[in-house]
């Protein structure tokens, strides 16, 4: 069983690459689970918590370790989104008794974004020095340091904004997923880079879809989470 979490340990080969069970069924699920958020789908959750288990061994091995570290984060939010979104208050629950989508005032949608910049600066200072604070459990330099925690910070924005369904998340999750993408292929785990780029599409379907399920609703039961 050890073996399946090794990223050596190769499931197939297509086309001269070759996918560790690791890559496949991490990234497999994960696609999943991001097509089911697309759809406002509640299931979507408790399908990327495996997901995210998975990749955090494979983000350890390619040295991607804000990534790592994201992974732990989104395991507890998974199942943070999935009580949120079956367990929302009276006033904001669809017909289906589901958490129903908003949008977030500008106001706070800056302090978000500027609070992003910051953290990035912190945490690409701290990713750059993993190597030399702790040798023995990171023995290579940190890849892209700061580009990477950019996307872990934005990651998190937008994981909260999407617990809380709001319709943002979408456009913070298309900026990310177009980094990653380029990320994963230079670090060479190409089909979770092709996966990410996939994303792209699904992360402006998303947009779509929520905005007109947004609009949909009668315009006196629209509620503003404030």
């Amino acid at each position: 069983m050890a073996h399946f979490f090794d990223i050596n340990t190769i499931f197939f080969t297509i086309w001269g690459y070759s996918m560790s069970y690791l890559e496949f069924f991490g990234a497999v699920t994960g696609a999943v689970a991001v097509w089911l958020s697309a759809q406002a789908n509640v299931w979507s959750w408790p399908i990327g918590a495996v997901s995210v288990f998975l990749f955090f061994f494979l983000f350890y091995q390619v040295q991607l370790y804000p990534d790592m570290f994201l992974q732990v984060f989104f395991f507890v939010t998974n199942l943070q989104g999935w009580w949120r979104w079956t367990h929302p208050k009276q006033n904001e629950a669809t017909s289906s008794h589901e958490l129903r989508i908003s949008r977030i005032p500008t106001r706070q949608l800056v302090v978000w974004t500027l609070s992003g910049l910051v953290a990035t600066l912190v945490l690409g200072t701290f990713a750059s020095n993993l190597h030399e604070w702790f040798p023995v459990l990171f023995s290579k330099p940190s890849a892209f340091p700061y580009l990477d925690s950019f996307t872990t910070v934005m990651s998190i924005v937008a994981t909260f904004l999407m617990i809380e369904k709001r319709v943002e998340c979408w456009y913070v999750w298309l900026v990310v997923d177009a980094i990653l993408t380029y990320m994963y292929f230079v670090k060479g785990v190409k089909f979770v880079g092709v996966e990410y780029f996939v994303f792209c599409f699904i992360a402006a379907v998303g947009a779509w879809h929520w905005t007109r399920e947004y609009r949909s609703y009668p315009a006196q039961r629209v509620v503003q989470h404030q």
